[in-house]
């Protein structure tokens, strides 16, 4: 989430008014990190939010960077009525997404019509000017499915779909239509709705394309896994062929399962966010966040590797945690995982791996 807080930090600030509940000035989210860890420098640069997180993508090399970006990128001044929470991030701070080369920001989330649909309009085009590809909202129903089509060179390509879900909070009336700007909102989590989905991906599936679903489902806190989101991520593998379940939410990471040899993520936990500061929820450790490194088989979507790099948000920036920090973090996805039927080991700082 780079907007708020973290936007206000950027070169090019959107107006800071907010119309929350609590707070009316997004700067006061720059004041609470500030009191919790320290000074933070202004203006930043775009970079500067990544932090850590860049040497250790650099050093990993994916071919692929994938993220769920929670937050309209948009100058409009109309917020969405009664929202309470409405996120923006300026057009002209895009190069804060460029710096850490995403290649794909998947956008159907509680957050992205926060400035209505002319936000979510230009948050369309600032990505597409700035060369990301999106999924999972549009101008209409028909593009908010579409996947983004990403080509590997020499390996193939990945089609991310993106859905939300009503659990997360999703407004009912920011669902896309034939008519009518929005996000690929599920109706439910049935075999009906796999169905739609399984033939959705055959209208652009290729031989040994690999497909991602990204979903934006349930609460913000808490460790259990609803037993509908994992009947319908099982679904979606066993009967949509999908080889990776991109799961998303939760303030914190989730235990995640390795089902059939294929990856199902419930709740990645936010990378990056402004509630440094913020108190309420401490035994989840909002403030501790993995960076997935996920290798695929092309031929077969299996999962060959997964690491989990542990990361610390620090000063609105992404720091390595500390050793007793990340084996804290590692001991926990380690619990939560094996409820899942999956096995995570970890080194001395909390590095974590898939044990297979």
């Amino acid at each position: 989430m780079t907007g708020r807080g973290i936007d206000q930090i950027l070169p090019h600030p959107v107006d800071p008014r907010l119309h929350e509940p609590w707070v009316t000035d997004a700067r006061e989210y720059v004041a609470l990190a500030e009191r919790a860890n320290g000074p933070v420098p202004r203006p930043v640069d775009f970079a500067y939010v990544w932090g850590d997180a860049l040497a250790e993508l650099d050093a990993a090399a994916p071919d692929l960077r994938i993220v769920n970006l929670e937050t309209a990128v948009t100058t409009n001044d109309e917020p969405w009525p009664r929202k309470g929470i409405n996120y923006r991030m300026h057009p002209a701070n895009v190069p804060c997404l460029a710096a850490a080369r995403l290649d794909c920001c998947t956008l159907a989330n509680n957050h992205v019509l926060d400035w209505g649909r002319a936000g979510l309009e230009e948050t369309l085009d600032t990505l597409a000017g700035a060369r990301i590809q999106t999924a999972g909202a549009g101008r209409d129903l028909p593009q908010a499915q579409a996947p983004a089509i990403l080509d590997v060179p020499g390996k193939g390509r990945v089609l991310v779909f993106a859905f939300g879900v009503g659990d997360s909070g999703v407004p009912a009336a920011w669902a896309a239509t034939n008519g009518r700007a929005g996000v690929a909102l599920l109706e439910d989590l049935s075999a009906d709705t796999v169905r739609q989905i399984t033939d959705l991906i055959a209208r652009y599936r290729r031989q040994r394309d690999l497909v991602v679903v990204s979903i934006h489902w349930g609460g913000n806190w808490g460790y259990a896994v609803p037993a509908a989101h994992r009947r319908f991520a099982h679904l979606l593998l066993d009967e949509a062929g999908v080889d990776v379940v991109h799961g998303h939410s939760s303030h914190h990471p989730k235990g995640l399962e390795v089902w059939q040899g294929k990856l199902v993520l419930y709740g990645c936990g936010d990378f990056l966010n402004d509630y440094e500061g913020i108190g309420g929820y401490e035994e989840f450790r909002g403030d501790l966040t993995t960076m997935v490194l996920a290798t695929v088989a092309t031929a077969t979507g299996r999962l060959v590797r997964l690491e989990l790099v542990p990361l610390q948000l620090r000063r609105l920036r992404l720091n390595r945690a500390l050793p007793e920090d990340g084996r804290w973090l590692a001991r926990t996805l380690a619990t939560e995982s094996a409820r899942l039927s999956t096995r995570i080991d970890a080194d001395d700082v909390g590095r974590m791996r898939w044990a297979g």
